[in-house]
């Protein structure tokens, strides 16, 4: 199973992808993960692209499509793989496409997970990451407690530079202008499904479970 989960910041792609990961044994892809792992370890990579997502703007094509290429390509991947965040522009897409044909692989379908921009920004620029264990939470479902410590290992909870509400405002206007197009693109080829992603998780998985069965009958 080869795909795409498309939506705006904060639609909840990253959720429905480790649900999927877990229950369909899914290949995980995603290319937020791998730029913050970059940043992590201050790579040329994760420093030049650091720039550009403090901005709340995309990575140059240049260095994402280097960066996906080489991951699809290692072994868990030659079967099947869940991409997050890849592709954002139509010129990646048409890569996308160029590189699968060059493999003799096509994409099964493309997910797009639809919700109002304000409930984005609203669900955004609550989220917290712990700076111990990493733990990614959300304030609006822990009482927006000021102050309120990780659940999971009692460390100090931080808010990202790119989920402060300016740049969330401009990462959904970069969404808009440059990755709405692909809406259009994918429908065009019978690959995507639209899902209602305001709605609880599983209720939102359950949507996604029937939109690949629907891709997959025959």
């Amino acid at each position: 199973m080869r795909l795409v989960l498309l939506g705006a910041p904060g639609a909840g792609k990253g959720t429905q992808a480790a649900l999927l990961k877990e229950r369909e044994a899914c290949v995980h892809v995603s290319t937020g993960d791998i730029l913050r792992k970059n940043l992590g370890e201050r790579t040329p990579l994760g420093l030049e692209a650091k720039k550009f997502m403090d901005q709340g703007v995309l990575v140059p094509d240049d260095l994402v499509l280097k960066m996906v290429s080489s991951r699809l390509l290692e072994p868990d991947a030659a079967e099947g793989f869940l991409l997050d965040g890849f592709p954002r522009t139509v010129p990646q897409a048409e890569f996308l496409e160029s590189f699968l044909t060059e493999h003799h692989a096509k994409l099964d379908a493309v997910l797009l997970f639809s919700i109002a921009d304000e409930a984005l920004v609203r669900r955004l620029s609550n989220r917290r990451t712990c700076r111990s264990c990493g733990g990614i939470f959300n304030l609006l479902t822990m009482g927006g407690a000021a102050g309120a410590k990780c659940p999971s290992c009692g460390g100090e909870l931080h808010q990202r530079d790119d989920d402060q509400e300016a740049v969330i405002r401009n990462r959904l206007k970069v969404f808009h202008e440059q990755t709405e197009p692909l809406i259009a693109w994918y429908r065009d080829r019978g690959l995507l499904s639209e899902i209602d992603a305001a709605s609880a998780p599983e209720t939102i998985y359950a949507g996604v479970k029937a939109a690949l069965n629907r891709h997959a009958a025959p």
